[in-house]
């Protein structure tokens, strides 16, 4: 008996990434899975949730391929509906002619991205932060970043909101038990003095969440790191150094780095994104003027600036004092010009490599510290971040001694609301395509 599906149509994809592979995996979901199931293994359908080997065939009865093949009927599935895996050989061809011949059946088609969680979020599978966390647990690079999406993935933020609101909804129950039954004996006069105490205590709760999402931001995006300096300081070949390969142009011409040039490293788990810069000195270059803005434009919103120097004068009339603060000064080509230690936070050459695991572990330490500052479960997205700002907000005007009780209230009602838009659990129709556009096809 086929699962009573919220969707007419069955979607199919190939859900496990590029081919050839050893193995492609082929999901389906909707109200015509088991139908499908039947045509494409000639009436042999699995057992619920038990891997069995097949033959799939094509509506003439000649083979496709040999598969696994897995049959999860709903509501116990990912999406909430019928659903199926095809295990295939990972061949080109072989994908090509299954999904072919998924594609002939009436009520079967190819799925968006993200299709498959966007179902089980509108069956109540998931919440929309948990598939947010399964997209960056998918598109995670890193040890910091998998834990993080993981955690969320699986009702991390969910959790914590969901009390909050529920802390709200109390407060709320008890003001209007207040007001509709102030003449009751029974009734407390005021509930107010635990309640606002409540109320206040999370206010500064959600306080010190928002003011985790800069971390979140750095495990997510990476930790920034600008290198700085006068044209010929040794910015490009730095960053080939920590690259461990060419990505910037070198040359002895001043000038030749006109953009920003990224390169992503790993260090101990954390994703840092190195940037070089175009040298800092007066030009009459229009193009080459663009680069140097863009430079320090760069260095302002990184988390670290490296400041490099290799003995010549320093950058002339380049105001860097905004960025002193998130400074290290790093003196480069150590093996042809000499430095006074002292002087410098760090001495490298990029010949010998003299100074650079120090310069390494210094980034990664700092790195970390950036991290660190925050514990727990984040908030991940700008999203959430706008949302608990506005509930913050409500809060903030709901525990004003000097407004009515009735106003008092409302802020909570409206406090609840924009938490219940992070988890999704009213008003997000209008967001349902922008987050779930993030997801491959097939998942």
């Amino acid at each position: 008996m086929s699962h009573q599906s919220l969707f007419r149509d069955t979607i199919f994809a190939l859900s496990s990434g590029g081919l050839p592979s050893g193995v492609a995996v082929i999901r389906l979901s909707g109200p015509h899975t088991v139908a499908a199931l039947a045509s494409i293994t000639g009436k042999r359908i699995p057992p619920p949730r038990k891997a069995a080997l097949r033959e799939l065939v094509d509506d003439d009865g000649e083979p496709l391929d040999r598969a696994i093949v897995i049959n999860f009927p709903g509501p116990a599935s990912f999406t909430g509906e019928d659903c199926a895996e095809l295990h295939v050989h990972g061949g080109k061809a072989v994908v090509a002619a299954v999904l072919e011949h998924l594609g002939r059946k009436d009520g079967l088609r190819a799925a968006e991205a993200g299709e498959f969680t966007r179902r089980a979020f509108l069956n109540g599978k998931l919440d929309l932060t948990s598939a947010e966390g399964l997209a960056d647990l998918v598109a995670a690079e890193t040890e910091l970043q998998r834990r993080m999406a993981l955690i969320n993935a699986e009702g991390g933020q969910r959790d914590i909101y969901d009390r909050w609101r529920k802390r709200l909804l109390h407060a709320r129950a008890m003001i209007e038990a207040e007001l509709d039954f102030a003449d009751e004996g029974d009734v407390p006069g005021s509930v107010a003095a635990d309640l606002w105490t409540d109320m206040s205590a999370m206010q500064q709760e959600i306080a010190n969440h928002i003011n985790g999402y800069h971390a979140a931001e750095i495990i997510r995006d990476g930790y920034r790191v600008v290198l700085l300096g006068a044209p010929n300081a040794g910015k490009s070949s730095l960053l080939n150094a920590l690259a461990r390969r060419d990505v910037a142009i070198v040359t002895e011409i001043a000038g030749t780095t006109r953009d920003l040039v990224e390169v992503s490293l790993d260090l101990d788990g954390l994703k840092v994104i190195v940037t070089d810069t175009a040298g800092l000195r007066d030009s009459p270059d229009a193009v080459e003027r663009i680069g140097i803005e863009r430079a320090l434009r760069a260095a302002a919103e990184a988390d670290l600036v490296l400041k490099l120097a290799d003995g010549s004068p320093e950058m002339p009339g380049f105001d860097l004092a905004d960025i002193e603060g998130k400074a290290l000064s790093v003196a480069t080509k150590a093996d042809i010009t000499p430095h006074r230690t002292g002087e410098f936070h760090h001495i490298v050459s990029v010949i010998d490599g003299a100074g650079l695991s120090s310069l390494v572990e210094d980034i990664g330490r700092h790195a970390k510290a950036a991290v660190s500052a925050a514990s727990g479960v984040l908030p991940s997205r700008l999203r959430q971040l706008e949302l608990l700002r506005s509930c913050g907000h409500h809060l903030s005007l709901a525990t004003e001694v000097r407004q009515e009780l009735e106003l008092r209230a409302e802020e909570l009602r409206l406090a609840g609301d924009a938490l219940a838009r992070i988890t999704g659990a009213i008003d997000v129709e209008d967001l349902l395509g922008v987050i779930f556009s993030e997801f491959c096809i097939g998942k």
